[in-house]
């Protein structure tokens, strides 16, 4: 990794900063759905941005890895008590709203077993600022790919967080911590001259960095590194100088691929500042040279992590059609397990989305209760079903958290009414707002030749893909026009679709109506299918400009 210098994409992403009030602490109320009991805490985040951590009355001290955290919600998009005793309980003797001052921390090791902290803030500032700085953290793509010594770093500071109310770290948290072998830490430990015992504790002070740094020596060493050490010219002596430690950086470690005018081999004085920052000896680092330790220290370093913080970075260009691009996409958003029984969940589109993910799939069907809401499941299984109306309120919420680029709403519509079709239109307009877009940018109107627009231009923009209803002839029928729609006409030969039967339901005297439901309602070939979209109504079709489902016909350019 080292001589691929950042002097030809100038990174953009910001290093962890935790403001001081993170670090200082605020008093919170933690709360519990499955209980009425409330816990006054004090809430922190350590300097490094590791973790968060929160004492109550009783001095104990939990914590949770930001590195889990997958968002972080206030107000309105919060979870709200659902118990009124245990509302009243966190409304009693605070300012402002309630529900302004709630605040949710979604947490797991993954995007499907999650899990949530529910805390109250006195003030509804505070709230937001926690909030803010919390997600900024956890999102944070320099602190998701730390380095080697960043991570053993991170280790030291659970320990320090974890300690008994006398102030001392106990062993079985150190056990714990390294548990593959316990035989090796325990020699570790005893070659630092630390108890071994795993019901002892040691005391802060006798656990510093520069002897935990000896304990993981111990614990995990390197005689690969030696041997690296010893070959690039310091066999009789203790240190690399800085010409030896300079032909190691660009003939060893430089790709030679790279563009030396780009990518310049480092100079002796870049070598120097180098070891000025990893040499532990200060005496050494004055003369320009480097103990093995601070060897290990560079190789586990920044400068050696396993990806390049300029490939973390946004470093492509965005501004072609977007036709160009692959994009990341979800399949069967909706599911948490199988797709043959397994459970829907609105969580998942807020999850993916704030994964990256710039397109999700919605399996549309016909709700059938009294108040005939869509639904989202996957036809013709055992899979639950999820409001149409609470996935795409997810969608507006999570959208552009961690992206600024636009999102793909991926239709399968299987809707064959169009009162809910209706209905699923009018929830995009009103949800989505001006994030919808309605109409073809001006500068890239739907016309033959002229391409489409790219990410750039679609920044903060949701695009619907659906069916688009076909243009008619108006002869011999009282059917409604369409508009032209030059270029956006939907065709699918390799699905065929049906008239159905009318259904049991009121007939509508309205011709218009009546014909509107012909064309919606079609039947599969195969029942035990959902291969069968409906036909799209004039709402949704609306809603379509750039993107369609055709049939894939060849890699050939016609």
């Amino acid at each position: 990794m080292a001589g691929a210098q950042p002097g030809v994409h100038a990174l953009q992403l910001k290093p962890v900063c935790v403001s001081d009030s993170l670090k200082k602490g605020t008093k919170f109320v933690k709360w519990d759905d499955d209980s009425t009991i409330v816990t006054p805490i004090i809430l922190r985040t350590d300097p490094q941005g590791f973790f968060f951590y929160w004492t109550d009355q009783n001095k104990e001290t939990e914590l949770l890895d930001l590195s889990l955290v997958k968002d972080a919600r206030c107000g309105k998009h919060a979870k709200a008590p659902k118990d009124p005793k245990l509302r009243e309980l966190l409304d009693v003797g605070n300012i402002g709203h309630l529900e302004q001052r709630m605040i949710t921390v979604v947490y797991g090791p993954d995007l499907v077993n999650i899990s949530h902290l529910n805390l109250v803030a006195f003030q509804e500032e505070v709230a937001k600022e926690w909030t803010n700085e919390v997600f900024s953290l956890a999102t944070n793509l320099l602190a998701q790919n730390m380095s080697r010594d960043a991570f053993l770093e991170k280790a030291y500071t659970k320990l320090k967080l974890q300690v008994t109310p006398e102030g001392r770290i106990p062993l079985k948290n150190i056990y714990r911590l390294f548990s593959a072998d316990r035989k090796r830490v325990e020699t570790a430990l005893e070659a630092c001259s630390l108890p071994s015992s795993r019901n002892d504790s040691i005391p802060q002070e006798d656990f510093t960095p520069d002897v935990y740094r000896v304990f993981l020596n111990n614990l995990c060493p390197r005689p690969e590194i030696d041997n690296i050490f010893s070959e690039f010219g310091a066999k009789s002596k203790p240190y690399l100088t800085v010409d030896q430690m300079m032909d190691f950086i660009n003939l060893k470690q430089r790709d030679p691929r790279l563009n030396e005018i780009l990518y310049p081999p480092l100079k002796q004085e870049q070598v120097q500042v180098l070891i000025e920052k990893y040499e532990p000896n200060s005496s050494l680092a004055k003369k320009g040279q480097m103990s093995v330790d601070g060897f290990m220290r560079y190789l586990s370093g920044e400068e050696n992590g396993v990806v390049s913080p300029e490939k973390l970075d946004l470093n492509e260009d965005m501004s072609q059609p977007l036709s160009h691009y692959f994009i990341n996409s979800s399949h069967n958003t909706y599911l948490t397990a199988g797709q043959l029984a397994g459970n829907s969940s609105v969580e998942m589109y807020r999850q993916v989305l704030l994964s990256g993910c710039r397109c999700v799939e919605l399996d549309c069907w016909k709700g059938r209760t009294a108040e005939e809401e869509p639904v989202i499941t996957h036809g013709f299984t055992m899979t639950t079903e999820i409001s149409f109306k609470e996935v795409i309120e997810a969608i507006a919420e999570c959208a552009f958290k961690t992206s600024p680029f636009p999102i793909l709403l991926s239709f399968e519509n299987h809707v064959d009414s169009p009162k809910q079709q209706a209905k699923m239109a009018e929830y995009c307009r009103l949800i989505f707002g001006d994030a919808l877009l309605m109409e073809p940018l001006e500068k890239y109107p739907l016309e033959s030749g002229v391409p489409l627009p790219s990410p750039m231009d679609l920044m903060y923009k949701i695009l619907v893909k659906n069916k688009k209803k076909s243009h008619k002839s108006s002869e011999g029928s009282g059917k409604k026009k369409l508009s032209e729609q030059a270029s956006n006409t939907y065709s699918d030969s390799s699905s065929v679709f049906e008239p159905s039967s009318p259904g049991a339901g009121e007939a509508d005297t309205e011709s218009d109506d009546d014909d509107d439901d012909d064309d919606c309602k079609k039947s599969s070939m195969d029942e035990g299918t959902a291969g069968s979209e409906a036909m799209a109504t004039e709402e949704m079709s609306n809603l379509v400009n750039y993107i369609q489902p055709v049939k894939f016909e060849s890699f050939e350019i016609p």
